[in-house]
Order: C-alpha cells, then structure tokens, then sequence
C-alpha cells in the first residue's frame, strides 16, 4: 500500500508518527500547503526510510490529482479540515483512487428556520455519490477518526454482540484535560469546534428520521469512566447520528459532548459577537472571516501538549434489550495526555484521532476489510479493528450500566440554549 495523507498538522503529523511502527505499507507520503511543515513532521520520526514530504494545495482539485498520480498513491487520506474535503474527495473520485476523511462535508442549515427543519446535512453529496464509487470500484471511507469512527465500530459491535433489540445509541464525550497558564484554549480546532456546536444539533428517529433541536439541548450528566467523572452532556451537530442509521437497526441516535458551562459560554459570546461568522469583512485593506481570525489569535491545538494534563474519553452509549431483558453498556477509549505525550509526542486528543485511520488503512491494506463506494465505519466487522487497535497498545473497555453497575445518564431537565442568539449586527 501506498498512502498520500494530505494534512501535516496535529493529526497528519500524529498519523505518521503511529504508522511508523508498523509495517504494512510501502509509502507514505505526507503532503501540506507548507512543506516545511510536512518535512518538520517527518524529520521527527526515527526511522524515516518509507515516509516523504510533498507538497500540495489541498483547496486546488488539480493540485491534489497531480500529486495522487505522481505518488502512485492507493489511498488518500484527508487530515484536513473538512472545507477541504470536496476537492479531496473529488480528485480520489477522478483518479480512481480510495480514500478516507475523519470528517465529513460541512452541513449547510436551513436557511431561514434552521432549529425547526433541517437543511444539507452533513456529508450529503458525499453520502449521495455512493452509487458511482461503488460503479468505479473504489472505497470512500468517510468519518474514519475517533469521533466520528471509532465510536461508529462500537455500536456495530454493540449491535452484533451484545443486543438483541436496540433503542438508542449515544455517541457521549468527556474529559478533564486542562491546560496550564491558559483560560481560553481548545484540545481541537476552534474552527471545527465552533461548527459543531453553534450549528444546530441533529438528532435521528426511527419514526420521524433527522430532525434539529436548539443548541446545547437535552443536558444530562454522564459519568466518565478511568477517573473523569462526571460531566455535563449537550446535543451538537456530528456525523454519526448520519452514518449509524444506515446501516444498524435502532430507534434513535444521538451525539453529546461534554462542553461544560465555561466552554459553552465562551462560545455564546462568539455566537453574540458575531465572531463564529464564516462570511468575510473589510477590515481595512483586507477581507477576513471572523471566524478565521479567532482560530488564528488561539494556540496552536498541536503545541499545546506539554501544558495539558488529564484524560479524555470517546465513547458510545447503547440502550436497549438482550435475552429478553434491559440492557445498558458503554463502549469507551481512554487516552492519557501523558502517555500520549511520552510515547508518541502527540497531546491525548490529536493522537487518539489519529490512531483510528492509521489501524483502518492496515485493515484494508490486508484485505480484512473490504468494499467499495461511501461508507462509514459501522458498515464494517468491529471485532478485527479493536483487537488491532489493542494490538497498537490501545485498548477499549466496555462498561454495564443501570441499577447497581455504572451510573445511568441523568437529564438534568434545564433548558440548553436559554435565550435565542441574536447576533452583532454591522449598521452603516
């Protein structure tokens, strides 16, 4: 195999770092805009003989066609943000060649009544495009992170071991990082960050299909396992609330994070200020997008590793029925930011999403997975990819809840979003 990964920044660099202990590919080229960040990544590695820097514009489909067919490339996969998938996904499309993203096509909302209907959810012309991947006999593996991703391939495990009926399934995330001197500072892109929070949350049921809700809805507090704890838990908009019904028989599907009243009131304050804003303005003798300008002044996600400390945990949460009676679980990975640190030199977050496409790549590149058009995780077998994934030294619990084991979740009954946003407005 040969793997063009298009990205060099946390989880590029992150992805290289894990593939280097392994052996099941030729090639690995990691390609950005900046070159000399992509060869700053590759220099980090100890042994550097499969690996190579290129460069690419990512935001030029013919820029990124050039460099798959220079590369022979088998796969390509995008450690971008997800403004950059149409491209990407587009020249993989027109060079026949498979691909992976861990996040999908922005969503677009309903234009005038976005809490009320749903407008292009997230990764439609992607998920649309199915039929001609699979003409072309090629793979698009999309959402392929930790979350989405690894929290798809629990609830298909869930659903073909441990259920026999299933009523919901929560994607729940939470942890206690914090970092050091800091008051404002994201694990993650504020940019993705800020797109799926103060977008409106969608949810799926079985007997009304994806419906939105207002922001921060549907509070309750989980208890996070290996000693995070408990944690306030919101709906925002994510990706497997899309992928897991289409290939797993439920009732409903959810995603909350675990934002916490500071966080979520930091990112109101955007919202008011009109800071979240993806439209340019002039300023001065240039044109910028507010949002762009926030992600810009905020640290660097990807160097902030060695002032983190904590834990962070990706689950998901199944209810439903076995043998006749209720069950509950909780199917969870762990990632300590001082171990990733120790061990891989990646903060806890940018490496746990990392690792995921990484042990996916080796699973196709052996053929135990196999298939061909757009599909999520959940559309493949679990069990290889945890026991891989243990075998990388990552392992995943699962915990039983309900009366007497693990604590339920509990709504907590307040309200999410307590007034309607009402946004800066520029008059004159």
């Amino acid at each position: 195999m040969r793997i063009l990964v298009i990205g060099a920044g946390g989880v590029g660099a992150s992805m290289a770092s894990i593939a280097e202990t392994r052996s099941f590919f030729d090639q690995f080229i990691l390609a950005d805009i900046s070159l000399a960040r992509a060869e700053e990544a590759i220099s980090q590695l100890d042994n550097r003989s499969k690996f190579s820097a290129a460069h690419v514009d990512a935001r030029d489909k013919a820029s990124v066609k050039r460099l798959i067919e220079e590369s022979k490339a088998d796969i390509v996969v995008n450690a971008c943000d997800p403004r950059m998938n149409e491209p990407i996904f587009n020249a993989a499309f027109e060079t026949k060649c498979n691909y992976i993203d861990m996040a999908m096509n922005l969503s677009e909302p309903h234009p005038t009544n976005p809490y009320e209907q749903v407008g292009n959810p997230l990764g439609k012309d992607q998920l649309d495009s199915d039929s001609e991947w699979r003409e072309r006999g090629i793979l698009a593996l999309v959402g392929m992170g930790v979350e989405p991703g690894l929290s798809d391939i629990f609830a298909r495990y869930a659903a073909d071991n441990l259920f026999d009926t299933i009523d919901e399934i929560g994607v729940r995330d939470g942890s206690n990082l914090s970092i050091d001197g800091l008051d404002f500072a994201p694990t993650f892109s504020i940019w993705t960050t800020i797109e799926e929070c103060l977008n409106p949350p969608i949810v799926w049921e079985a007997n009304r299909g994806l419906f939105t809700t207002d922001c921060f809805s549907e509070p309750e507090v989980f208890h996070f396992p290996a000693g995070i704890g408990p944690y306030e838990c919101v709906n925002v908009e994510h990706e497997e609330v899309l992928l897991i019904p289409r290939e797993i028989n439920c009732n409903r599907v959810t995603f909350k994070y675990s934002l916490g009243a500071e966080f979520i009131d930091w990112l109101k304050t955007f919202a008011y200020l009109g800071l979240d804003s993806k439209e340019h303005v002039r300023v001065g003798d240039v044109s910028v997008a507010p949002r762009d300008v926030l992600a810009a002044v905020l640290p660097n996600p990807a160097k902030l590793g060695h002032l983190m400390h904590g834990k962070t945990c990706a689950g998901t949460w199944v209810r439903g029925t076995y043998d006749g009676a209720p069950r509950e679980v909780y199917l969870y990975h762990v990632a300590d930011n001082e171990t990733t640190m120790r061990d891989w030199g990646s903060q806890a977050v940018l490496w746990q999403t990392a690792i995921c496409p990484v042990v996916a790549l080796e699973l196709l590149s052996n053929g135990t997975w196999n298939a061909t058009g757009v599909r999520g995780p959940e559309a493949f077998p679990a069990e290889p990819f945890l026991n891989l994934l243990g075998d990388y030294g990552a392992h995943h619990g699962i915990l039983e809840m309900g009366p007497g084991l693990w604590p339920s979740p509990r709504p907590t009954g307040q309200p999410g979003w307590d007034r309607p946003v009402k946004r800066a407005v520029r008059i004159g």
